[in-house]
């Protein structure tokens, strides 16, 4: 299988170029050349399958080209570790947990897939892989964590300095051993513009191997497909419509539920629920796309002005802006609704994290403008993570698992430095 690039689709790479380079050298992202359609029979019996069991034929599907049933069997066993489970919030309304994971977060599944196969790849060859990682939060835990003591294999954390939750910061910044975490003076694109300058920059690629593991990468990117199959098969789906919402920031979590849709599943709707960082939805209302200054919010995981998988939205939807718009519906709350939702899900018997909260109003206002559906909102992380902002909305404490407070008790270290690009590259290539 070829692996084009978004903006060049002439340009095409192997899996192996395309994971371990991570973006393309024109900055588009890698999207497979073909999407395979599994046969609905298939996906009916998924309902008899385990999580590993659809796993296999899933990535099977996508990967049996360049990877042996071995090695399939080994990444997906690998990455599916833990449960995914739906819970119903409410009548016909279910919460798809992601959060069961090592770091409590829905990019735990991406991240061991990333890792495991970029160790496969890298194993006959000596040289050094530089991880370069932009953070608004869980992205940096679940890719530090997943990487945590892979040989070869160093991690660079990049996150914008006091905009991220204590939680999420103790969960990378703590680790040591493969992992160095650099706190930048700015805001999260800031992060992800100098990772992308370090990328396209010839004097650097010449000595170092650089990679990515953020979602642009498609090794992190195509498993989070799989809890869409999952949550399909688990669904009581009683003759009707089926949507998803999926709170958004950088987009990479709904264009994999629409490269599960293009598989073959029978996903009806899609939902974009965004902050007040809302290019997006304002896109899907009829607007131009337009990048903006990220706006800072009690969902800051989502706090983002650029999403970097809008393209690969678009080319998942061959450019038909129609077809786009027509299947997904964008959302945007402010922090006060967030609060609100909290507060008003909690006597019902669930707490959502504000980022779930995020996705339960989308879902609401997508089921009350469109009866006759059956709704799933991402639930995207344990709301421990996120403990001031709930234990505030809820005037209550929260208990920590025990995986979330032991992280409390580590030593942060960290690197501080400015966004200008010249400031990494100096420090880059002292390594």
């Amino acid at each position: 299988m070829k692996y084009y690039s978004t903006n060049n689709p002439k340009h095409q790479v192997s899996l192996p170029e395309a994971v371990i380079k991570g973006l393309a050298p024109d900055q588009g992202l890698y999207l497979p050349e073909r999407i395979p359609v599994l046969p609905q029979q298939l996906i009916e019996s998924f309902s008899s399958k385990s999580f590993q069991e659809i796993g296999y034929d899933v990535i099977e599907a996508l990967f049996s080209e360049d990877l042996t049933n071995e090695q399939i069997r080994a990444l997906v066993d690998h990455t599916l570790v833990f449960d995914a489970p739906i819970v119903e919030v409410e009548k016909g309304v279910y919460s798809l947990e992601l959060f069961h994971g090592p770091t409590l977060a829905f990019k735990d599944f991406g991240a061991r897939f990333c890792s495991k196969l970029m160790s496969m790849l890298t194993a006959k060859t000596d040289q050094k892989v530089y991880v370069l990682v932009a953070t608004s939060g869980d992205t940096g835990s679940a890719v530090a964590n997943g990487f945590l003591g892979v040989e070869g294999v160093e991690v660079i954390v990049l996150f914008p300095k006091g905009k991220v939750s204590k939680l999420q910061e103790k969960q990378f910044t703590t680790l040591g051993q493969n992992i160095t975490a650099i706190e930048v003076e700015g805001v999260f694109d800031d992060c992800q513009t100098l990772v992308k300058q370090a990328f396209l920059d010839p004097e650097l690629n010449k000595s170092l191997l650089l990679t990515s593991a953020n979602s642009i990468n498609i090794a992190r990117w195509i498993p989070q497909c799989l809890y869409y199959f999952y949550a399909y098969s688990r669904l009581p789906k009683d003759g009707k419509k089926i949507v998803f919402s999926v709170p958004s920031g950088n987009f990479g979590n709904l264009a994999a539920g629409v490269l599960a849709w293009k598989m073959g599943l029978p996903i009806d709707h899609f939902v974009a629920a965004t902050n007040l960082n809302k290019i997006v939805p304002d896109y899907l209302k009829g607007l131009p796309f337009e990048a903006k200054a990220s706006v800072p919010t009690v969902s800051n995981s989502m706090d983002v002005g650029n999403p970097s998988n809008f393209p690969r939205l678009q080319a998942l939807y061959d450019g038909n802006e129609e077809l786009f718009r027509k299947n997904v519906k964008g959302f945007f709350y402010t922090d006060a609704q967030t609060i609100e939702a909290i507060q008003d899900v909690k006597p019902k018997g669930y707490t959502l994290d504000p980022h779930g909260a995020v996705g339960y109003l989308g879902l609401k206002d997508f089921m009350a403008e469109n009866p006759g559906y059956v709704g799933v909102f991402l639930e995207t992380a344990h709301p421990g993570k996120f403990r001031d902002v709930v234990e505030d909305a809820l005037n209550e404490k929260l208990v920590l698992p025990d995986r979330l407070a032991a992280f409390l008790e580590g030593e942060k270290k960290v690197l501080s430095m400015g966004k200008r690009f010249e400031e990494f590259k100096g420090f880059l290539g002292g390594l």
